[in-house]
């Protein structure tokens, strides 16, 4: 176990402040698709408890 933990932590600085970057239309459709998907397997579980 020498080798464990022997890199720098990343700054928290450079880990912040993420964006999403959606180049083309696949993307954009696949990642509102699973926005939309969260949204109603929450609803769903909301009224079927």
């Amino acid at each position: 176990m020498s080798g464990e933990n022997s890199r720098a932590p990343y700054p928290a600085e450079k880990a912040r402040q993420g964006e999403i970057i959606l180049r083309t239309r696949t993307q954009r459709i696949i990642f509102i698709g699973g926005l939309a998907g969260m949204l109603i397997v929450g609803l769903v579980a909301t009224f079927m408890c």
